[in-house]
């Protein structure tokens, strides 16, 4: 008599998760320079949008870490999930990958898209076309860092409506991120990226604590001293930079934690690493939460 109670308590205390909208591409007529029509020449955008009595009218595109060869479901997904618990909504980005054929420029300009597409869906979407963010992890963060240092103010007259839109991104959130091409990279992503002999001018171009300026969106920052596979100094000279430049930033550095951590180690159990909610209280600071 006493196992329905307790199956019934298991059962409340599953998460429900906002369900996505079936994907949709970047560009309905192919991608600029696709080599092909295979899924991975198409990059989508999927959006896990909050409740209604939830939703704060903000959205954050999420570039999922992976060495600029995969896509991290945890790092995608599960970020989109946790944003739209919390009134965000969650824009999971499939950018082209180096695994695919691919080199810089079609990741930057996928996150652009994005960035632009997004903005062209705030009525449909009910969102703030001035509050959309851009989140990244690892080789993800690298690819956000990009956009929040190498965007534009859009094309007023493009046949395109969506290409009128700015691509600059209204915060960045970036997790143990890949920063600089230079001596602290990941060399997976370097390579993935920019292939095997870049031009030096090419490097300079894509190590981004070198692209800041005063319009840098403000960020925040997270990694952890052992990482091993994405040195911590790739988070500490992107703050310095943002600070010559006078861009507000928080950036939190923790001892513990290996690389591609996402949430934390028992996110499946409902754990979350502190990041979590010193990411969910800055949020509130920009004015992304209720």
């Amino acid at each position: 008599m006493r196992i329905l109670p307790l199956l019934l308590v298991a059962c409340l205390t599953v998460a429900v998760h906002a369900a996505p909208l079936d994907p949709i591409p970047l560009w309905p007529n192919g991608a600029p320079g696709a080599l092909g029509t295979a899924d991975k020449d198409i990059p989508t955008l999927t959006a896990f949008l909050p409740d209604p009595d939830k939703a704060s009218g903000a959205a954050i595109v999420i570039c999922p870490g992976g060495g600029y060869a995969g896509l991290a479901k945890h790092e995608g997904q599960g970020y989109a999930e946790w944003l739209a618990d919390h009134g965000i909504a969650g824009i999971v980005l499939k950018y082209r990958l180096g695994s695919g054929g691919y080199r810089h420029p079609a990741m930057l300009n996928d996150a652009a898209r994005a960035i632009r597409l997004t903005r062209s869906k705030a009525a449909e979407w009910k969102i703030d076309p001035k509050r959309v963010g851009i989140m990244g992890s690892s080789a993800g963060g690298h690819l956000a860092s990009t956009i929040l240092t190498h965007f534009d103010g859009g094309t007023p007259k493009d046949p395109d409506l969506v290409e009128q839109f700015s691509s600059r991104p209204d915060i960045g959130i970036l997790c143990y991120a890949v920063i600089t091409m230079g001596p602290f990279t990941h060399g997976g992503s370097k390579k993935n990226l920019l292939g095997e002999n870049p031009a030096p001018e090419l490097v300079d171009l894509l190590s981004n604590e070198k692209q800041v300026t005063k319009d840098t969106p403000p960020c925040f920052l997270f990694h952890t001293w052992e990482d091993k596979a994405v040195p911590v100094e790739n988070s500490l000279m992107f703050a310095e930079a943002l600070r010559k430049a006078g861009v507000p930033f928080d950036l939190h550095i923790f001892q513990k934690g290996g690389h591609g951590m996402g949430l934390g180690p028992e996110r499946d159990k409902g754990i979350l690493h502190p990041w979590a909610n010193d990411c969910l209280y800055w949020l509130k600071v920009q004015g992304f939460l209720k």
